[in-house]
């Protein structure tokens, strides 16, 4: 094997060169071309089918992505399409994927395509990476497949399989130590077929090289293992310290007119911290202790109302990445609703639902069609 240095780095990535190389990428591609997944974006060149496989793959599992992938194919199965889309749509579209700013970024960046770009994606990097949330994993992967750049991809998966194969020991997230393992990816690549090569790394990491036992007797490159060699393969790559969990407790307003009319808001100001993904949502905060107390006021700043009841309902339980929500939905029982502030727009509680809103908000309305009939 030989190395792949970068300065300041306190170690070196060594990878196969020479025969080995050879032998590496031979016995890669061939396991690649004979084992891998049946997925609905492999098989095309269709850039724009690659980048929204690529953007909904981020940090969401393949089974999951499939359905929402074949569907919004459906709604919107041209860049073209995308960028003359209502947003609420493509929010509609991506409702339970999460990470909404994938949707909004997806959209800006469609619609920047069309202006800038005659409709078609960028094929160089330097104007791919002008792209709204194209970063240079997403980059490399849409012309590499699409157009055969010679571009290495670096995800997680591929990661973790370079840092077995070199028995990395620190933190691969550490700036020089990534700068290393993208040179180590780019030296590995095979050049007149970047699209396969790319794939085959991630395949590889993604089911056989798992974060977790990998199953290294169905890994057709474990003869060029370190980690496997010194029995590191299941403490390899060091796993990143965690956040510390926080409690959060979250009280939100379900206004409730006589009609069973509710009201969604888009405020300005979020005093909830993006825990609704800036979709719409029901007027809510942070709170304390005392969730009846830090509503009312929230409503009477926010919405001009002076909120005398405040019907307890079934909590809820959410998570947001390190975050652990208590979701205290309170019924508010109003004469008529506010529709001048935060972009209200008025809607039958049972209608909720089928808006573009997060799962959080979800999960506040059913709580509170689960509370019963009210009389108001």
């Amino acid at each position: 094997m030989s190395s792949v240095r970068t300065k300041n780095t306190p170690r070196e990535i060594a990878v196969p060169a020479g025969a080995e190389l050879t032998v590496f990428r031979r016995g890669l591609l061939r396991w690649f071309e004979a084992r891998k997944r049946a997925l609905p974006w492999r098989g095309t060149r269709d850039p724009y089918r690659i980048w929204l496989s690529e953007v909904m793959l981020q940090q969401t599992r393949v089974a999951a992505v499939i359905p929402y992938y074949e569907r919004f194919l459906r709604l919107f199965p041209t860049v073209g399409a995308l960028a003359r889309a209502p947003e609420h749509e493509v929010l509609e579209a991506w409702a339970g994927l999460g990470y909404y700013s994938r949707a909004r970024n997806l959209q800006r960046a469609a619609r920047e395509i069309v202006r800038r770009h005659g409709g078609q994606f960028p094929k160089t990097l330097e104007a791919a990476l002008e792209l709204p949330g194209v970063g240079r994993y997403t980059a490399a992967a849409v012309l590499s497949i699409a157009f055969g750049a010679p571009l290495a991809v670096l995800d997680g998966n591929v990661a973790r399989v370079l840092a077995r194969l070199a028995a990395v020991r620190d933190d691969l997230r550490q700036p020089a130590r990534w700068r290393q393992l993208e040179a180590a990816a780019q030296g590995l690549l095979v050049p007149r077929e970047p699209g396969a090569w790319n794939q085959a790394m991630m395949e590889l990491g993604a089911t056989v090289c798992t974060p977790r036992t990998p199953a290294c007797g169905e890994c057709p490159v474990v003869r060029f293992c370190r980690a496997r060699a010194m029995g590191l393969q299941e403490t390899l790559p060091a796993k990143r310290e965690k956040r510390a969990p926080e409690n959060v407790r979250l009280a939100a307003a379900v206004l409730l007119d006589a009609q069973r009319r509710t009201v969604l808001v888009k405020p300005e100001y979020d005093a909830t911290d993006g825990l609704f993904s800036r979709m719409w949502q029901f007027p809510a905060v942070r709170c304390g202790k005392d969730a009846a107390s830090a509503l009312r006021r929230h409503l009477r700043d926010a919405q001009g109302i002076e909120a005398a009841d405040c019907v307890a309902l079934p909590q809820a339980r959410h998570a947001v990445t390190y975050r652990r929500v208590t979701l205290l939905p309170f019924l508010v029982p109003v004469d008529a609703l506010p529709t001048k502030r935060d972009g209200a727009t008025v809607l039958p509680l049972e209608e909720v639902e089928r808006w573009p809103t997060s799962s959080a908000t979800r999960k506040i309305a059913r709580s509170a069609m689960r509370g019963g009939e009210w009389e108001i």
